[in-house]
C-alpha cells in the first residue's frame, strides 16, 4: 500500500445522496443507548439544533469484563423511533455478521466499524460478506495501532463487498506512556489515508482522541484545521451519570457551544494575489526541503564512519551516553528555535534510528564476508 491513489472508486461526499448537511458534517448522540428515554431525549434535543445524524452504541465493546456491554437488539427500536420521530439518520457500531443482519433488520441507516474491529482482518471480512448486497454507507475507524494498511485493508474488504459510499473515522490511536489524549492523535496518518483515498469522507472523533471535555474544543478545531469532512461527538443529555465514557460526553447545548466557536476556513485561496505569494513560499519551502536531505546525507555519511570505527575497534552500535547527550542538546535548542520538546525528540529518535540501522549495515556487511570465506574455506 505505498502507492499514492489506490484507484478505489468510492463515492465523493456530494455523491452519497443523502441529506448529509454542510461541511462540517456533525454525527452526534450518546456513547450508549442507555434507556429509551435517554435515547429519545437526547435525539430529540439535537434534532430540535439542526444535528441530522444521530449516534449511539448498542453493542459495546469493552476492555475489561463486567463492565457494561451495551444494551444489544432491544436497543434497535429506540434508534427507529428516534428516525420515526425526528427524521434524523441513525448509526451505530457493529462488531459482526449478527450484528450488521440486526441493524439492517431495524432500518439503521449507517454502519460504522470500531478500532477493535478494524484491527481484526477476520472480523473485517465477517462484516464484509455479511454486506454484500447491501447497499448503505458504511464508516470505518482506524485501527487501534498507528497501521495505515490495516486501515486501507478493511476499507478495501469493505470495498469488495460493493460498498461504494465509505467513510473513514480518525479516532486517535492507543499509546503506551503517559500523554494529554486518550488517544493519541497521529494527524499524519490521517492525511496518508486521505492523499492513498483522495475521495474518502474523513470524520474526526474528538471524543475518542480527547477522552476529556476540555480538549474536544481544540481537536475539533485542528480537524477542520486540516481539512476533515465532519466531525463524530459523543452527547448525553446528562454526561456525568452516563454508564460509559462519562467524562468524554457533553450536553447537546455543550455540543452547539462548540460548534458555533469553530472557525472554518478554506481549503483553497479565492485571491489571485493570495495564491502567488503561496506559491512563492511553497517554492522556498522546496528549497529548504531539498537542503535538509542534503544535510540528512552530510550527516549519515559521517555515521557509517562512525560504525567503520566501531567495527574496526569491536564496539557496541548503541552507546547510551551519546544518545543521551544528543537529545538533550537538541531539547535545549528547541525552546530557542520555537520547536516542541517533544517534537525535537520523535525527530531526532527517527534520526537515530536510521543511524542504527546504517551502522547495523556495516557491522553484518563484516560478518557475511567472514561467512563467505568461511565457506569457500
Amino acid at each position: 500500500m505505498n502507492g499514492k491513489n489506490n484507484n478505489l472508486d468510492i463515492l465523493p461526499m456530494k455523491q452519497w445522496d443523502m441529506d448529509l448537511g454542510e461541511r462540517p458534517i456533525i454525527i452526534a448522540g450518546p456513547c450508549s443507548a442507555e434507556t429509551e428515554e435517554q435515547v429519545l431525549s437526547t435525539a430529540h434535543l439535537l434534532s430540535g439544533r439542526g444535528i441530522k445524524i444521530f449516534r449511539a452504541g448498542i453493542w459495546k465493546p469493552r476492555t475489561r469484563p463486567n463492565t457494561f456491554s451495551g444494551v444489544g437488539e432491544r436497543g434497535l427500536p429506540w434508534l427507529r423511533r428516534v428516525k420515526q420521530e425526528t427524521g434524523m439518520m441513525t448509526t451505530t457500531e457493529v462488531a459482526s455478521a449478527r450484528h450488521v443482519y440486526e441493524a439492517l433488520k431495524y432500518g439503521i441507516d449507517i454502519l460504522w466499524i470500531g478500532a477493535r474491529t478494524t484491527a481484526n482482518p477476520f472480523l473485517m471480512q465477517e462484516i464484509a460478506d455479511a454486506l454484500q448486497g447491501v447497499d448503505l454507507p458504511v464508516m470505518i475507524k482506524n485501527p487501534i495501532n498507528p497501521d495505515l494498511d490495516l486501515w486501507i485493508g478493511a476499507i478495501e474488504r469493505i470495498y469488495n463487498a460493493g460498498i461504494r459510499r465509505i467513510a473513514a473515522i480518525h479516532r486517535g490511536f492507543s499509546t503506551y506512556g503517559q500523554s494529554i489524549y486518550r488517544n493519541e492523535p497521529n494527524w499524519q496518518i490521517a492525511l496518508d489515508l486521505k492523499a492513498q483515498l483522495p475521495n474518502i469522507m474523513l470524520i474526526n472523533d474528538p471524543s475518542h482522541i480527547a477522552g476529556r471535555r476540555d480538549l474536544l474544543q481544540s481537536v475539533a478545531q485542528k480537524a477542520m484545521d486540516l481539512s476533515f469532512d465532519g466531525l463524530m461527538i459523543e452527547a448525553h443529555i446528562t454526561p456525568e451519570q452516563a454508564w460509559s465514557d462519562a467524562h468524554q460526553q457533553i450536553t447537546p447545548d455543550q455540543l452547539m457551544e462548540l460548534l458555533s466557536n469553530l472557525q472554518l476556513r478554506k481549503a483553497q485561496a479565492q485571491d489571485r494575489l493570495l495564491e502567488e505569494e503561496l506559491v512563492k513560499l511553497r517554492a522556498q519551502i522546496d528549497v529548504f526541503d531539498s537542503l535538509l536531505m542534503e544535510i540528512l546525507s552530510d550527516r549519515m555519511n559521517v555515521v557509517r564512519r562512525i560504525g567503520e570505527l566501531k567495527k574496526r575497534y569491536n564496539m557496541t552500535i548503541f552507546q547510551e551516553k551519546r544518545w543521551q547527550q544528543i537529545i538533550l542538546r537538541a531539547q535545549q535548542v528547541a525552546g530557542e528555535k520555537g520547536f516542541s520538546s517533544s517534537f525535537v525528540e520523535k525527530l531526532f529518535k527517527l534520526i537515530h534510528q536510521e543511524s542504527i540501522g546504517q551502522q547495523t549495515l556495516i557491522m553484518n556487511k563484516e560478518r557475511k564476508a567472514e561467512h563467505a570465506t568461511k565457506e569457500k574455506a
